[in-house]
């Protein structure tokens, strides 16, 4: 196999993890045009179209999947080797900053991060799992996880989890009292608890998806608030609707605590990722944690 053919399929591996050029470039550190250009020269080389482009998101045809069906497992074994020989000449250790929430930090840091510092007992990591929106050079964080709607187009971001669903959410009593809207324009008539990442930024709309468009509701209640787990109580109070990934509410659903609305409307989104400000002078550590939940997902 040449080398050149070696990065293009690399960056194959890339655009079809992230989802789109723009991202797979950040990640690979180059253009987005360059991006585009490899996969052109790739798809001539092989004679076949191996991704559907759209505005939207970039996906793998059947003979794109096919080719990464056999790809994958090959790059991760090759990672897990160059990492194991790297590591031999540098014992991982120090400090990583992780910037997380609640959630996050329980289905995807945590059981990575706890097998990491047994493994390696000289890096040491702080989890801070308010959830909010940090700066990570502001507030000194070596990384965060964040879901996809939520990455700034300077980050490094790597899929560290599966796709998602929001999910509208209320309360027994709260249903019986107002009613259940069958569509997302009926949330207007009810109240909603909101959230706000930052003290200094927007209102976190709500987002639905109908007959393939995607449709913003800016809607209206008693509570602001900037923490999920306050927004799941006060939706099992009664006061009105919450809206939040179906694994935070999940629990609820099943002892019947909550009902779900307009699931139909909600579609699966891009999940967790974590992301970072630069591929240069990473720490021996965070280059650790960042192949350990890379390989978590796989």
């Amino acid at each position: 196999m040449d080398r050149e053919l070696l990065g293009d399929l690399s960056t194959l591996l890339a655009v079809t993890e992230e989802g789109n050029f723009t991202r797979a470039g950040h990640r690979l550190g180059v253009s987005q045009s360059a991006v585009s250009h490899t996969i052109r020269r790739l798809e001539d080389k092989i004679g076949v179209r191996l991704l559907n482009r759209s505005t939207r998101k970039v996906t793998p045809t059947d003979a794109g999947e096919q080719l990464l069906a056999a790809l994958r497992p090959s790059f991760q074994s090759l990672g897990n080797r160059i990492e194991e020989i790297r590591t031999l000449g540098e014992r991982p250790s120090g400090l990583v900053r992780v910037a997380s929430s609640v959630p996050a930090t329980r289905d995807i840091l945590w059981p990575v991060a706890s097998q990491l510092v047994r493994d390696y007992p000289d890096v040491r990591i702080e989890i801070s799992s308010e959830g909010r929106l940090s700066d990570l050079a502001e507030d000194r964080f070596d990384c965060a996880i964040r879901l996809g709607e939520h990455l700034s187009p300077d980050m490094i971001a790597v899929p560290v989890g599966p796709q998602l669903e929001m999910a509208a959410v209320a309360s027994v009593d709260y249903l019986a009292r107002r009613g259940t809207p069958k569509h997302p324009d009926d949330l207007e008539a009810h109240d909603c608890i909101l959230m706000r990442h930052r003290s200094d930024g927007p209102v976190y709309d709500w987002e639905f998806e109908i007959d393939g468009t995607e449709v913003v509701k800016k809607l209206g209640g008693p509570f602001i608030l900037n923490d999920p787990g306050l927004v799941i109580e006060a939706v099992r109070a009664g006061h009105g609707f919450g809206y939040l990934p179906l694994p935070e509410v999940r629990a609820d659903l099943d002892t019947g605590r909550l009902r779900r609305v307009l699931a139909a409307f909600c579609p699966p989104f891009d999940g967790y990722h974590l992301c970072y400000m630069g591929r240069r002078n990473l720490s021996s550590a965070l280059r650790l944690l960042i192949d350990r939940l890379r390989s978590a997902r796989s």
